[in-house]
């Protein structure tokens, strides 16, 4: 064995080990840190080419690992803007250049510059704009169409009426009579049941609907919808039901369409309508839209949607929260700001949404901490300096040995 290679062998350990114990250092550090990830030191030995009468020393080689893939425990908080992921899966951020990357550090609180939800770091939160009620135009492999989660977007604001439905029984013991005319709203007593609903025009000014139902023959309606200010008929139907079932058999459809004055045009659902032997009775009203309102909160669900909540209780979807998961967690690369970009080992990213596939749930008011134990850390800080310490007393013996072979010249 060459003494020299011996001094080399003894300062591979002693990096060796110097390496183990900074990430080491960086875990306990790290320990209260939001979304950090244990980093850990694994060694694998290089060795020399040797003969059967001497001994070439080898050395150690490090190589630096983190448990991404290990989840760390939750704590819960009050902000509805803390998220944390259930399962598999990481949030997308950017940062201030537009950089996309990925991670699990969702401390996220509105930037009150900008309204945009960033974390500690500094990073923006991600998502798809469904404000407009359309769905989110993801790509499988890619960050297209996300954009920043922009809460200012869910200032005071209405939405008008498009949709609704109604559910009721009419009386089908009535008397038929003649249809009224659809020029003006019908007097009292040439129809049978009135029912008026609330719906909203374009700057969420509330529209009152009248609607009649009027039997003008066996199993037979006509059914008129106007605005309650007056004028003519928005909508005038015919609506027929089976005479052994009660059940409405047309339109078939089960639906009607009109415009709401000042608003958008309006479906209404009235497939579960009946007309059975009973008095009129109104069962259930639905309907989209609402007056303009002054947004109260927000909601993020497990499935990622992000709900704007306004004081008049309604609740509108403005975003959508994707999860990215790649084949191999633990090769990604980590970076600062407990952040992660993909590498040729970790595989290229999967996008999808909460609660699907194998992606995991995205929680609310809650934080996943470090993984990091500090009994473990505390216990690796030991072994690592007691094996750096051996690795100088092979550096020292060396050196001493060196100096008896020059010694040996005089």
């Amino acid at each position: 064995m060459s003494l020299y290679g011996m001094l080399r062998t003894g300062v591979s350990g002693m990096n060796a080990q110097s390496t183990k114990l900074s990430t080491v250092g960086d875990n306990i550090a790290n320990a209260d840190t939001t979304g950090y990830k244990r980093a850990s030191t694994e060694f694998s030995s290089l060795l020399m080419q040797n003969s059967k009468t001497s001994y070439n020393s080898g050395s150690v080689v490090t190589n630096v690992r983190y448990a991404i893939s290990q989840e760390g425990p939750r704590i819960y908080t009050t902000s509805p803007t803390d998220l944390a992921v259930n399962g598999s899966g990481f949030f997308v951020v950017q940062d201030p250049s537009g950089q996309p990357f990925l991670t699990r550090a969702g401390g996220f609180e509105v930037d009150g510059a900008t309204g945009l939800l960033k974390n500690q770091a500094g990073f923006t939160l991600m998502g798809y704009d469904i404000s407009g009620g359309q769905q989110p135009a993801a790509a499988l492999n890619g960050y297209a169409n996300m954009v920043p989660v922009d809460l200012t977007a869910m200032n005071m604001q209405a939405t008008p009426t498009t949709t609704g439905e109604l559910t009721a029984n009419i009386d089908a013991r009535v008397t038929a009579m003649a249809a009224p005319g659809t020029a003006a709203a019908p007097a009292a007593g040439t129809y049978h049941t009135k029912s008026s609903i609330v719906t909203y025009d374009n700057l969420g000014g509330e529209v009152v609907l009248d609607m009649y139902f009027t039997k003008t023959g066996a199993d037979t309606w006509q059914f008129d919808i106007y605005d309650s200010t007056g004028g003519a008929a928005l909508s005038t139907n015919n609506l027929t039901f089976d005479p052994t079932t009660g059940q409405l058999t047309a339109p078939a459809a089960g639906t009607v369409g009109f415009n709401i004055p000042g608003g958008q045009p309006m479906t209404l659902d009235i497939s579960s309508m009946s007309q059975l032997k009973s008095d009129y009775t109104p069962l259930s009203v639905e309907r989209n839209g609402n007056a303009a309102s002054v947004v109260s909160d927000v909601e993020i669900g497990t499935d990622g949607t992000v709900q704007a909540v306004y004081e008049n209780g309604s609740k509108i979807p403005v975003f959508r929260i994707p999860l990215v998961d790649v084949p191999s967690p633990d090769k990604l690369e980590q970076l600062a700001g407990n952040v992660f970009q993909t590498t040729l080992n970790s595989g290229d990213i999967m996008v999808g949404f909460p609660t699907e596939g194998s992606n995991g749930e995205i929680i609310s008011g809650a934080l996943e901490q470090s993984n990091v134990d500090l009994a473990t850390e505390f216990t690796e800080m030991i072994v690592a300096q007691r094996s750096y310490t051996g690795n100088s007393k092979v550096f020292q013996t060396g050196n001493e040995l060196l100096e008896v072979l020059m010694n040996l010249k005089r």
